[in-house]
């Protein structure tokens, strides 16, 4: 049987939302992540991360100010027990109109060229409708956590997730 794996979103779901996270040392872990992703990882699930950062595209961080800043992230989840099996960047404006850009498909195809997973059988986690709407081009199981942009995404009622979190 295949490994199944959980589709995380970064800003907002994973750390604090900085509006254009562009220094390491501001990146702030959720409360009750570390926990969620312990939990998760002792299931046996594969922990991936993929991220929208248009960031990039509008000059406000390069890649290598991203590397540095993901590296953090894995560093900080890594003192905490827990191994990501990958992160997943688009760093395109989304007026790139780019295959890549949640609610699209492609970061998780790189993803599973790389894991060999059926995302059918995954659970997407994220905090925006190009999260969800990502998870069910997918065909998985969507997750809105109500931290970042969850709460206001739910009371907006153009998102339908599968459940409903307080947090990871």
């Amino acid at each position: 049987m295949k490994r199944r794996f959980v589709i995380l979103d970064r800003d907002g779901t994973l750390n604090v939302d900085r509006h254009y996270l562009s220094d390491p040392n501001d990146l702030e872990l959720l409360p009750g992540v570390c926990r969620g992703l312990r939990r998760l990882q002792a299931l046996g699930m594969g922990i991936i991360v993929v991220t929208n950062q248009s960031g990039v595209a509008r000059g406000i961080l390069d890649r290598a100010r991203l590397t540095e800043i993901h590296a953090r992230l894995k560093a900080m989840l890594f003192a905490q027990g827990i191994k990501l099996d990958g992160i997943y960047v688009c760093p395109h404006h989304p007026a790139e109109g780019c295959r890549c850009r949640k609610p699209a498909t492609g970061l998780v195809e790189q993803a599973v060229f790389h894991h060999g997973f059926d995302p059918g059988t995954s659970f997407v986690i994220g905090d925006r409708d190009s999260d969800i709407d990502c998870g069910r081009n997918l065909g998985a199981f969507t997750i809105l956590v109500r931290t970042g942009q969850g709460e206001e995404e739910r009371y907006a009622g153009k998102i339908r997730p599968n459940a409903i979190c307080d947090d990871l």
